[in-house]
């Protein structure tokens, strides 16, 4: 009977997008006109002009790319309310959590992620939470045991009192008690709760400053003498649901030896997927980062509402949240908030057959991860087929339950304690299809994008779903070197996808995936190639200077009125999509330019090292971004008040944007001080254009935090070595192009 009731648990409704589509198109349409007019013009100029060309062309079809993604942006609207009702016996779910490194992801946080799931709203009986530790530590395993202590407190003092934000790091920076006038037993329990939560903070902190947290005693034997790369699986069981009251904790460090590829965190989930599998088998999962703890304790039901909601399951594979801040600096300094690309790429993709996988704040149907077909069920009873799955029967028979979506018979969890050690052994996947035909697919450094991308590909649709509250909070990175070193791993890990036999192209041809969502996939995986067009688009204004040349129509030329156009509307376009979102102008800005150092730095790091790999001289290496738990104690006032300075280390990373920007001053200081280089020889480019001067300033302006580091120290300014190498490499340049047309 429960079936019957004719309330949906969600639906979608498409939002009217006349006035966005309307600037797009204008957009496109005056980008196909300058490539026409390049056309129309090329047999009278040089060089110059067909590389513009090139560049413009690419920036056209780019763009094409994202007016398509944006093209159909719908709402998701849930009633979590209605869940119970007509499923009275609610699936279990199984938590993931992933840290892979106690110094650059602190175990607090951690700690506070852990801590927020297993205080969702929903019974604990139904959940199980798993924390991967890749950096096999015992400071991580001990603080995990500390706050399974402190859990059993949190949890009722959560749901009891309807906690809305259950990560106590965040939830006692107010005082509820100061703020409205409570009851006494709530204040009391208040201040219990408070200060239980202070003694576990100041117990971790201070195992952190010893070299061993504690006595290696006991269940911390096992971490004594322990290398990160070489040691044994550590599986312990941290809590048991026996009461009820608080759900399953896992800890788990999957062995690793040197001869063996652990295959970074896309080995890590395969090992949480086996596992979980083997104890509890929820039908669903959830993965979250080590930094993501849930910030609307309801997110469990939400998702469930589009998971299991559908007249017919059969095609709902996954359920991305977007990855939103509690750290993020005011007008986002360093461009890594994603707002707006979320607000109109996601709600876009989320209108055609949806998202791809990001990695963290995602619920999975386990039998999608399992390599599962939409509506195909007759490869599990193929005995061939299962062992696939590796050697253990007792996971296959797991596995079978989980294709066929039946629940099994679960016994205690610390039943399948022995067979979770063989899952996670480093040789379990040898043989087997792990990370190839199912799982999270190995070959890249943004293994979750590899991963959706191959769910996608079997026909499984995704949803896209922006909850207030957010769902999840999560640390940015808060600096110049953190937000670069993300940035190229992610053009690394993208362009790896691309150029691999998993590229889109492959899947459109020979999987179920849409053409418009391949055309999206093209855009994402294509990011790290824009650093070549971006390059030479953004040094052809220096160049010309100092070669006394042009690649913009002349002033007086009626066709200036083209690019003019495009650079006014591109602008007024993207600014007018930052205030409708309640963004301000610097945040705008703030984007804008860190698209154009993003481009020309990071993501030309990462085309050259896939271009390494490639060429068989060096692999790719997965760089962990460093995460701040807290503030820093040396802030000054510029980034208290949110216009956070810019800063640098000692890394390549910031060279070519040093010599970029010493380029363009060395061309621009050349102009204004009368010195003209020698003109072609036949007679072309016979002055400088308004148009280059315009645009060479216009890229300073982009560069400015790194002019502004020129003559910083400390970590606000660029490293001497630094300037030593981009004004030897800009020296170079410079006399290179006064050479070649001179």
């Amino acid at each position: 009977m429960a079936n019957e009731i004719p309330f949906p648990l969600y639906h979608k409704t498409a939002r009217k997008n006349t006035i966005q589509r309307a600037l797009d198109t204008t957009l496109l349409f005056l980008l196909i006109s300058l490539l026409f007019y390049r056309l129309l013009s090329l047999k009278t100029h040089g060089f110059v002009w067909l590389l513009a060309f090139l560049c413009e062309s690419w920036f056209t079809f780019f763009w094409f790319l994202i007016v398509n993604a944006k093209w159909n942006p719908v709402d998701i609207k849930t009633y979590p309310q209605s869940l119970e009702p007509r499923f009275p016996e609610l699936p279990a779910v199984d938590m993931f959590v992933t840290t892979a490194d106690p110094v650059r992801e602190p175990p607090i946080m951690t700690v506070n992620t852990v801590l927020s799931l297993l205080a969702v709203d929903y019974p604990a009986d139904k959940l199980a939470c798993y924390v991967s530790d890749d950096g096999c530590s015992a400071l991580t395993f001990y603080s995990l045991v500390e706050s399974s202590k402190f859990a059993k407190l949190w949890v009722r003092f959560c749901k009891k009192y309807k906690v809305q934000v259950r990560a106590p790091f965040r939830y006692f920076l107010e005082d509820p008690i100061s703020t409205s006038a409570p009851n006494l037993e709530f204040k009391e329990e208040w201040e219990k709760i408070k200060a239980e939560y202070e003694h576990l903070c100041l117990k971790i902190k201070e195992a952190s400053r010893k070299s061993a947290p504690c006595n290696l005693t006991h269940d911390l034997a096992v971490f004594a003498n322990i290398e990160t790369s070489n040691h044994p699986t550590i599986i312990k069981i941290i809590g048991e649901n026996c009461e009820e009251d608080v759900p399953h904790l896992v800890y788990i460090s999957r062995e690793k030896r040197p001869k063996y590829p652990h295959h970074f965190k896309a080995g890590a989930m395969n090992v949480l997927s086996r596992v979980s599998g083997l104890m509890t088998n929820a039908p669903f999962t959830l993965n979250v980062d080590c930094d993501m703890f849930v910030n609307n304790p309801q997110v469990v039901r939400e998702a469930l509402c589009q998971l299991v909601g559908r007249e017919s399951e059969r095609d709902m594979g996954f359920i991305q949240y977007p990855q939103c801040f509690y750290n993020a600096t005011k007008d986002d300094p360093y461009g890594n908030q994603m707002v707006v690309l979320i607000e109109y790429i996601g709600r876009g993709l989320a209108g055609l057959q949806g998202p791809p996988y990001s990695g963290t704040g995602c619920f999975h149907r386990r039998k999608v991860i399992y390599g599962a077909w939409p509506g195909n069920a007759a490869s599990i009873n193929d005995y061939e087929a299962m062992k696939e799955f590796g050697k253990s029967e007792e996971f296959q028979e797991s596995a079978t339950h989980a294709l066929k979506g039946e629940k099994g018979i679960r016994k205690s969890i610390s039943d399948y304690l022995e067979a979770s050690f063989q899952v996670a052994a480093c040789d379990y996947e040898s043989g087997s299809s792990w990370g190839t035909k199912f799982g999270w697919i190995y070959g890249s450094m943004t293994e979750d994008v590899l991963t959706g991308l191959n769910i996608h590909k079997k026909g499984w649709k995704s949803n896209f779903h922006l909850l207030d509250p957010p769902a999840f909070l999560g640390c940015a990175p808060t600096g110049g070197p953190a937000a670069m070193t993300q940035q190229k791993r992610w053009a690394t890990g993208l362009l790896e996808i691309l150029v691999s036999k998993s590229n889109p192209i492959v899947f459109t041809l020979t999987g179920n995936l849409q053409f418009r969502l391949y055309l999206f996939y093209i855009y994402l995986l294509s990011w790290g190639l824009t650093s070549v067009p971006e390059l030479c688009y953004a040094a052809l204004p220096a160049y010309c200077i100092i070669a006394n040349s042009y690649f913009l129509p002349k002033v007086q030329d009626p066709a200036i009125l083209i690019p003019v156009a495009i650079f006014v509307t591109y602008n007024m376009l993207t600014l007018r999509e930052y205030l409708k979102v309640d963004l301000s102008f610097r945040a705008w800005w703030n984007n804008m330019r860190m698209a154009r150092i993003t481009a020309t730095s990071a993501y030309l790091f990462g085309v050259l090292a896939v271009v390494l790999k490639l060429l068989g001289l060096s692999d790719t290496v997965f760089e962990v971004t460093q995460k701040d738990d807290e503030a820093s104690e040396d802030e000054d006032d510029d980034e208290i008040n949110g216009t956070a300075k810019f800063t640098f280390d000692e890394s390549p990373i910031f060279v070519p944007g040093t010599t970029f920007l010493l380029v363009h001053l060395t061309a621009l200081l050349s102009l204004c001080l009368g010195l003209r280089p020698l003109v072609h020889k036949d007679g072309q480019g016979s002055g400088v254009g308004l148009g280059e001067v315009l645009c060479s300033l216009w890229v300073v302006l982009c560069f400015r935090p790194f002019m502004k580091g020129l003559f910083r120290r400390g970590k606000y300014g660029i490293p001497s070595s630094t300037i030593f190498k981009s004004t030897s490499l800009a020296f170079v340049l410079v006399c290179l192009g006064t050479a070649l047309w001179a």
